[in-house]
């Protein structure tokens, strides 16, 4: 089981010595991947849904603040040298696709081959307006499209893509990324159009367990995903068997049990031996890979949470 934690890319966090203090004491724990969050910008009103609330609501609408994440990857990768970087997740329409593909390209070449591409069609609709996005309407379509030329891309000596959304032809797409065929793609997202692009396109599915909509915060929830994800992969034509599969569990607490609707003790939280069953249970599931929600009100804080997750929790699974 691989081992992740998330920086901030607003607010104090997200200073320059911040993102390095808490990406160098993460690597030095032993922690396997870092986490960089996606928007571009924030729009001044926003009606969309966030589908990570109960309310709906977007936490971060108030700050209108936020680097962006394919630069803050490439800042965390200049200063460090193992930990692994996964986007998380890039919104797939917000950048042209050759654009994005060379990006990606590039920090997986500075990084030495260190990083993950986490993708997702994305939620807000102000924000592909601000953009000039492609329509929203047609984001599942943009994002297949997008991730098939990327693809192309990566691994043709002559790349070659006639989409609606995306075309590549007439260039040299050099260098390649290091990681072959091409650095890692986990598909983000719990709606069963989600579930499909995963099976059709990733190599690895990373739900998120919060969603109110698609919970996915039980074993017998996330299995029965995880088993229509092999589903899907083996209607395009692949092996089920090489999907990855990876879970995001932001509310993760090891200090105070916290009670779902239920009734029940939420999973992930409770003391270090409830919490280290629930990592061993996700991981006989096939999960090879947790990022789990560390971060506090402040970088001290979120420090002293991912010591105690790597002195407390880590040695019981």
């Amino acid at each position: 089981m691989e081992f992740g934690f998330g920086v901030a890319t607003r607010g104090p966090s997200a200073s320059p010595e911040a993102l390095i203090r808490l990406a160098q004491r993460g690597e030095q724990l032993g922690f396997d991947i870092v986490t960089i969050p996606d928007h571009v910008v924030i729009p001044s009103d926003i009606a969309s849904r966030y589908p990570y609330s109960e309310d709906g609501a977007f936490a971060g609408a108030a700050a209108g603040e936020t680097l962006e994440q394919l630069t803050v990857t490439t800042f965390l990768a200049a200063n460090t040298s193992k930990i692994r970087l996964l986007t998380s997740i890039m919104v797939l329409p917000h950048r042209p696709p050759v654009l994005a593909a060379k990006t990606l390209a590039t920090i997986d070449v500075l990084s030495g081959g260190r990083l993950i591409v986490g993708v997702g069609a994305g939620w807000m609709k102000e924000e592909f307006e601000a953009l000039g996005a492609p329509p929203f309407e047609h984001r599942g379509t943009v994002s297949g499209e997008y991730l098939e030329s990327f693809k192309e891309m990566w691994t043709s000596d002559a790349p070659n893509y006639d989409g609606k959304y995306a075309k590549v032809s007439d260039i040299t797409f050099l260098p390649k990324p290091v990681q072959k065929p091409h650095p890692p793609i986990w598909v983000g997202g719990e709606s069963p159009p989600a579930i499909r692009r995963a099976g059709q396109h990733g190599d690895a599915w990373y739900p998120i367990g919060n969603n109110p909509r698609f919970p996915m915060d039980s074993a017998d929830r996330l299995a029965a995903a995880m088993a229509a994800v092999r589903d899907q992969a083996e209607s395009a034509g692949r092996d089920p068997a090489d999907m990855d599969f990876a879970f995001s569990a932001g509310w993760y607490n090891d200090t105070d049990v916290q009670i779902d609707s239920d009734g029940n003790r939420r999973i992930f939280t409770g003391n270090p031996e409830q919490v280290a069953g629930d990592i061993r249970q996700f991981r006989d599931l096939g999960v090879r890979h947790l990022i789990v929600g560390l971060q506090g009100a402040s970088t001290d804080e979120s420090i002293e949470r991912m010591e105690r997750f790597a002195s407390e929790v880590r040695p019981l699974v």
